[in-house]
């Protein structure tokens, strides 16, 4: 079957009975637009499929009283839904890919990632005090996060605020900060809140050099069973490749690391005349201890090819038959030097003390 994907929509779309695909997605408000959105670019691609929409409640949604860090499962957002890519009952699954482990369970991949949004973080004020910047908000504010990521950076950068944990979807949480009186500020991903149509309740975007991003952070990944040839072509198309390679580099540096929820490990990574850039960084939990280095590498994506069978043809979880192998491996090679440098200064000491810190509380 060809590369392009091409071939997986014609087998039926000319029948009298349209073939449907069924996609699978979380319920919540943002989960649903995301979706809607990956179907819409494959509608664009094969006018001839049906796409109907499975949502359910995952883990993760239901566990609303704890930390996400404290939880303890890795796959919070995404084993309900891949139960049901399992038992055959949708075809794919649309997830924010920062939710995605960097080991899928065996069986599955993801099949493409979309081209990446805003990665950053974004503040949104609570109504009293738009306009602040979180440098200006008084002594003491409680700023409510659901990332350890989130909260050990900016305690770094802003000593005389207080992070506190806020969990929900992006409309529990906007309403928490709205109507109750605890939360000076709240901080989210930017890319959720476009998505949302609510950019104008983003009062400050934090770059790099006061937070840097989530692994993954801004991009969408379709998960797909690892054996499904014929879905694995269909979504293939999705690919963005510079978005692909970036987030390579990123999830090879956290799998590495050994990461994940229960650690703060941020990244930022960039793509210019054929270098990708990739900044990673490791914080203790109240961020008064960190490391962060950077590196790149030359990366090719110019001649588009289809590999040959391969007994493993994945890398951190995903499959891109339709990007340069070659162009893979060293956007894989260069998260896995990062990490392995950041080790060698020291960084497992920061990453094990944060872990024991974060379980015994």
């Amino acid at each position: 079957m060809s590369g392009n994907g091409n071939g997986a929509a014609t087998a039926e779309e000319n029948g009298p009975n349209m073939r449907v695909i069924r996609v699978g997605t979380r319920k919540s408000q943002l989960a649903r637009i995301q979706t809607d959105s990956v179907v819409a670019m494959l509608k664009a691609f094969y006018p001839g499929l049906q796409f109907e929409i499975v949502a359910m409640s995952t883990t993760g949604d239901k566990i609303l009283d704890t930390a996400l860090s404290k939880i303890g499962e890795k796959s919070l957002f995404t084993k309900e839904l891949e139960h049901a890519l399992e038992k055959n009952e949708v075809d794919l699954v649309v997830h924010s890919l920062k939710d995605l482990p960097t080991v899928l369970p065996p069986g599955f991949t993801i099949g493409a990632i979309c081209k990446r949004e805003n990665p950053y973080d974004a503040v949104v004020f609570h109504p009293k005090f738009v306009g602040k910047t979180l440098e200006t908000l008084p002594e003491k504010s409680v700023v409510g996060t659901s990332s350890l990521r989130r909260a050990a950076q900016l305690q770094r950068k802003f000593p005389h605020l207080e992070f506190k944990s806020i969990r929900g979807n992006l409309n529990t949480r906007l309403r928490k900060l709205d109507e109750l009186q605890e939360f000076s500020a709240i901080i989210l991903a930017a890319a959720g809140l476009q998505r949302m149509g609510w950019q104008h309740r983003m009062g400050q975007i934090l770059h790099p050099e006061e937070c840097m991003y989530a692994v993954g952070q801004g991009a969408l990944g379709v998960e797909v069973r690892a054996n499904d040839q014929d879905m694995l072509d269909l979504v293939g198309v999705l690919h963005d490749p510079e978005t692909l390679l970036r987030c390579i580099a990123e999830r090879a540096f956290l799998r590495h690391l050994e990461g994940g929820c229960s650690v703060p490990v941020a990244v930022h990574t960039a793509m210019k005349d054929g270098q990708l850039y990739l900044t990673g960084g490791v914080w203790s939990l109240d961020g008064s201890d960190s490391m962060q280095e950077t590196m790149q590498a030359t990366i090719r994506v110019t001649a588009q090819h289809e590999d040959g069978p391969e007994d493993d043809p994945q890398l951190v979880g995903i499959t891109a038959r339709n990007i340069p192998r070659e162009a893979q491996l060293a956007a894989e090679n260069l998260g896995i030097s990062l990490a392995s440098l950041l080790l060698n200064k020291g960084a497992k000491n920061i990453l094990d003390v944060a872990r024991q810190l974060n379980d015994a509380h």
